[in-house]
């Protein structure tokens, strides 16, 4: 855009300063008396400075309407990015509050399983410090849900005969 205003005030220097020089020579190839010369001279620079004038007005008016049409576009875009960034801000937050429900009912998912080891092993440990009394196995508590596998235990391999 800058570049069409700057384009357009060189066209419009050349313009002027053509128009100048062509009525300059005009002059004074005509035959005309010094009185109707002068008078002509006067007559053409006032309507060429007016003409200058109203060029100048219009190339500010344009101006004027790029700056503005400018800082409009850049209300807007400045707008919008606050817009977006204020959403990601409540996103993001959503998002810990989220977790953080998460993990607390982990958190208490595994204490229940903590709690309940904690039992068995304490009747466990009790049944054991009891004289030697056969218990049915269906007395032994059982751990529902172990907190991790033991690792595979390979069988040694057999020699073959």
């Amino acid at each position: 855009m800058a570049e069409n205003d700057s384009d357009f005030g060189v066209f419009l220097a050349g313009f002027i300063v053509g128009g100048l020089v062509g009525a300059a020579v005009a002059l004074l190839m005509a035959p005309k008396s010094g009185e109707d010369t002068r008078t002509f001279i006067k007559e053409k620079s006032i309507v060429l400075k007016d003409e200058a004038l109203k060029s100048t007005e219009e190339v500010r008016h344009k101006a004027e309407l790029a700056m503005a049409e400018a800082r409009t576009k850049a209300g807007t875009v400045a707008a919008d990015a606050k817009v977006k960034a204020d959403e990601l801000a409540q996103q993001a937050k959503a998002q810990a509050e989220e977790l953080k429900k998460r993990s607390q009912i982990l958190l208490e998912e595994q204490k229940g399983k903590v709690e309940k080891v904690v039992e068995t092993v304490k009747s466990r440990r009790k049944a054991a410090s009891k004289p030697a009394v056969e218990e049915p196995a269906s007395e032994i508590p059982v751990v529902e849900e172990p907190l991790a596998e033991p690792p595979a235990a390979e069988a040694p391999a057999e020699p073959e005969a």
